[in-house]
């Protein structure tokens, strides 16, 4: 938003606020629809003329004012808006667009030629399957103990207005579709609503697995020809680098981690380059999850999305599809489905489109019979594609080659595992040659059939794993068939020390993965000791290390007593999780882990809490089936239950689990589909709305004389909370997010005992009178300066919290004249020297949480006797207790909460305090346990012994 713009966006919204207008009442007198006003006050477009007279009229303001704000914020958009295509770039468009319609609206699936070879693609309309993306949640309803947690959408809704967005997704998850189906929708210009944004866009496809063997990422003018287009040739002089730096243009960049690991780094150098030249143009990113690290685009305004595991629905939708563009018939349809829900293990296996479409393929070829085990499924699809398709069609050597099934995998393996060795994702021609020169002198037979060209033309053209993406390069259609091969290509070298050596590489996960199940059961054994032993010995890589030799038990069909119970010791170090941070480092690991997971009988508490975030975090029907076990236990786990409801099938989660849980336990509403479901559960007591609800969508899902707690976030539509009138049981308030909300008076004078006003609501305190039974209240960011003497008359407040993003400000004022408070939670920095004094004065004040305490200035204050309960959150420079001990003698409860830096905190100085009940969360480590009682110590997460 420009600067003018900006300017002019909050005249009108100060006129409107002195006006008293709501936006109802604006857009009536102004004439104006709602989306043409609220962009508008929001600064979202630069208002026409004739709409600026229309608010200046119905606001009774000055027009010729605001006209020259408009003037100057048009003059600065008319960059974007003012070169028109010339006619030259216009003609080249229209031919671009049906270029890029062509070439990407249809969809090859591995498997469905087994009948023709036109069968071997379908068309991407119906082929597109809308797969859940995730982002993480950090805003405010992270606030206040929620922690953050993740939003799950189909990926038209996560896509919805975002600029840059990095799609993390594993292998054959469906990127590379996502990538084609929006561009093909800009192409076409028809995008769905929630997409409105790609309409009018000329989308660049730029798979990186083409680029990376070239001495330079392309610069904009390049990029039709990097890709190899028709078109290259044909287009305008300079027609690309107009289109983007006019911000037209949708870059759709696909395939980082198969960027060799040492050009990444380049690879991000080449994007922000790109970012710079065109911060107007829109761009995607697609990324395996591992291959670079969280944020990796964090400082260029990217959103990173992760793509989900396929539910049950997902897989039902995809057979659908896939058997009706096959041809196959109902019958078999319908036996895939009943097979697949009635086999858990192959149901996690079906977890992304690629391999939902080699059972779809398989269990047709079968019969109706599908394999069991992921080893098994990959021989199968193997000997499918490799032999018998050619047989069953009656194909018998059309290039003068016939390979049996093992000669063909000898050779691919060869190719796969030097890709591996190497870190590439294709190699030269000229490579593959040398290979396969290599093996014929060992195969006889198929030396005799034809030199090495001819031999690499069959696999080319026969075996349906290679293919050639331009002249000179070769490489595999899908990166699982080779981490499949070249890992029995390493076992059957021999080549254990390499793989070990390897196994810190996100590349080489599946290779370990795959190579424990090819290997025989003494090489097997010896893979995993080493495994764990490199973990024991390298502190940098241990947990990731020792994550992936339990991973990898589950392809171990036979193994060494000793060295199965040595890997299962040091997965014990790291399961189940006992915290969210460990519940989010498992979850990395994918849905295999989730076999890994305890049920309730085998959880305590904090364990149960994080296995559901771990199961939450991985997504799927597996881990769908792993919470409802969770559903009639740990209370204290209902809670992280019900939060997950965003993150699945909003009717299936309700069913499986929230139907099960306590009426009282909280629930939040996200999304239309749950607003639709909310009537019809059990919770009706304590209810959140995240997102744009209206006040009458609110009062209509709920039920008003049930109703004792109501949470408001991140609402933008919301003007007034007048609704509230008409919910005359609700006891608790909260009010996060909604900066439209200006007036808080139709809560004044009402029985609330609770109310927590966040982000930025926490100004609007001069609107209310008086809280006559008020006992608790919360104000979160930004908090700059407090001051109790401007709070409306609370007279039996209890419980204050103030809560500030910002580590400086003034010193917070008047908290001496609630005389009433027992507990308060505020900023180190809110209540220094001498108004640490005052607290003193507070005869009640008995619980007290500090947030970001300095040590090193505790021993320098004021002692607080009175102070019963403690709370430290964030502390900084906090390694010893005794500074705690000074500054508040008369302790009887203390918790501490580092953040993530934690240093190793000793407590000895506290052991002389009887009956003190310690509670330490983060720390590095604690010492001086042995001074307390049994129990008096609560470190969290757990020690693991």
């Amino acid at each position: 938003m420009s600067e003018a713009l900006a300017q002019l966006a909050a005249r009108l919204r100060l006129l409107r606020m002195e006006k008293k207008l709501t936006y109802v009442a604006l857009e009536r007198r102004s004439g104006l629809g709602h989306t043409t006003v609220s962009q508008a006050l929001n600064g979202r477009k630069v208002p026409t003329e004739a709409t600026l007279v229309s608010l200046a009229k119905a606001l009774g303001a000055d027009a010729g004012t605001l006209m020259v704000l408009r003037d100057r914020a048009a003059a600065e958009a008319a960059p974007v808006t003012a070169r028109q295509p010339s006619d030259e770039d216009t003609a080249f468009e229209e031919r671009y667009r049906d270029y890029i319609i062509e070439r990407h609206s249809r969809l090859a699936i591995v498997g469905l030629d087994l009948h023709g070879p036109q069968a071997a693609c379908w068309p991407l309309d119906t082929a597109y399957l809308s797969l859940e993306l995730a982002v993480r949640r950090d805003g405010p309803e992270a606030f206040e103990g929620h922690g953050p947690g993740t939003v799950v959408e189909r990926a038209e809704q996560a896509l919805a207005g975002r600029q840059r967005t990095l799609v993390r997704g594993l292998a054959g998850s469906g990127k590379t579709t996502l990538l084609q189906w929006l561009a093909v929708i800009a192409a076409r210009g028809n995008p769905p609503e929630p997409l409105a944004h790609l309409r009018g866009l000329i989308p660049f496809v730029l798979p990186l697995r083409t680029l990376d063997l070239r001495s330079a990422l392309p610069s904009s003018h390049r990029f039709l020809e990097a890709t190899r287009s028709a078109l290259a040739s044909s287009q305008p002089l300079g027609w690309a680098d107009r289109v983007l730096a006019a911000g037209r243009g949708l870059i759709l960049v696909d395939g980082i981690d198969e960027v060799p690991g040492h050009r990444r780094e380049q690879t991000r150098e080449w994007l922000r380059d790109l970012l710079a030249a065109y911060p107007r143009s829109y761009f995607m990113v697609t990324t395996r999850p591992s291959a670079v690290p969280e944020r990796w685009l964090d400082g260029s305004g990217f959103t990173e999305l992760t793509v989900r595991p396929m539910n049950r629905k997902d897989v039902m939708v995809f057979a659908e599809r896939w058997h009706t563009a096959a041809g196959a018939g109902s019958a078999l349809e319908e036996r895939f489905k009943d097979a697949v829900r009635a086999q858990p293990a192959l149901a996690q296996l079906a977890t992304t489109p690629l391999m939902c479409a080699l059972m779809c393929a398989l269990h047709r070829d079968r019969h109706g019979h599908l394999p069991r085990s992921r080893t098994e499924l990959y021989e199968a699809a193997l000997a499918m594609l490799l032999v018998r398709r050619d047989d069953e069609r009656g194909i018998e050597a059309p290039e003068g080659i016939s390979l049996t099934y093992p000669e063909a995998v000898q050779l691919l393996q060869r190719l796969a595992y030097w890709l591996i060795r190497n870190g590439q994702a294709a190699m030269e021609e000229e490579t593959a040659l040398a290979l396969v020169e290599e093996a014929l002198p060992s195969m006889a037979s198929v030396a005799r059939q034809g030199n090495p060209e001819q031999v690499l033309r069959h696999l080319l053209t026969r075996s349906g794993l290679l293919r050639q993406p331009s002249a000179d390069t070769i490489d595999f259609v899908h990166r699982t068939f080779q981490d499949y091969l070249g890992a029995k290509a390493a076992v059957e070298a021999r080549d254990l020390g390499v793989l070990v050596g390897h196994a810190h590489d996100d590349q080489w996960e599946d290779v370990l993965r795959m190579a424990v199940a090819h290997a025989r059961p003494t090489e097997r054994a010896t893979l995993l000791r080493r495994l764990v032993a490199r973990g024991d010995r390298t502190a940098k890589h241990r947990t990731r290390l020792h994550l992936l030799a339990m991973a990898c038990l589950e392809q171990a069909t036979e193994l060494d007593p000793e060295v199965r119970a040595a890997v299962e010791e040091r997965g014990a170090m790291l399961l189940p999780p006992r915290s969210s941070r460990e519940a989010e480092q498992l979850a990395r690991v994918g849905p295999v882990v989730l076999g890994l997971l305890p049920g309730p009988e085998a959880a305590d508490k904090d364990e149960a809490q994080a296995v559901i975030q771990t199961a939450r975090a991985v997504g799927g029907d597996a881990a769908l089936a792993l919470l409802k076990r969770y559903r009639c236990v740990h209370s204290g786990a209902h809670p992280f239950l019900a939060d997950a409801w965003s993150s699945f099938d909003e009717r299936e989660f309700a069913a499986e689990i929230l139907e099960h849980l306590p009426a009282d336990c909280r629930i939040v509403v996200r999304n239309p589909e749950a607003l639709k479901i909310l009537p019809s559960l059990p919770q009706k007591t304590s209810i959140g709305f995240a997102g744009d609800f209206s006040a009458d969508e609110i009062l209509t899902a709920v039920d008003a004389g049930a109703l004792q707690r109501l949470e408001v976030y991140q609402n933008t539509r919301l003007e007034e909370i007048a609704f509230l009138r008409r919910l005359p049981e609700v006891q608790h308030f909260v009010l996060s997010g909604s900066p439209m909300v200006q007036d808080l008076g139709p809560i004044d004078r009402r029985p609330l005992t609770s109310l927590a006003l966040w982000y930025p609501a926490g100004r609007l305190l001069d609107t209310l009178n008086e809280l006559p039974e008020l006992q608790s209240l919360s104000l979160g960011p930004p908090v700059p300066h407090f001051d109790a003497n401007l709070l409306p008359h609370l007279p039996v407040l209890r419980t204050l919290s103030i809560s500030s993003s910002s580590r400086s400000g003034r010193p917070f004022e008047g908290i001496p004249r609630l005389t009433g408070l027992s507990s308060l939670t505020i900023p180190a920095w809110g209540i220094p020297e001498p108004a640490r004094v005052e607290l003193t004065a507070l005869p009640a004040l008995s619980w007290l949480n500090l947030l970001d305490q300095d040590a090193f200035r505790l021993d320098a204050q004021t002692p607080l006797p009175g102070i019963r309960e403690l709370i430290l959150t964030r502390p900084a420079n906090l390694t010893t207790a005794e500074p705690i001990a000074k500054a508040f003698p008369g302790l009887r409860m203390l918790e501490i909460t580092y953040n993530s830096k934690a240093p190793t905190l000793d407590l000895t100085p506290l052991a002389g305090i009887a009956g003190l009940r310690i509670t330490v969360r983060n720390a590095h480590r604690v010492t001086g346990l042995d001074r307390f009682p049994p129990g008096a110590v609560t470190v969290s997460p757990r020690p693991r012994t």
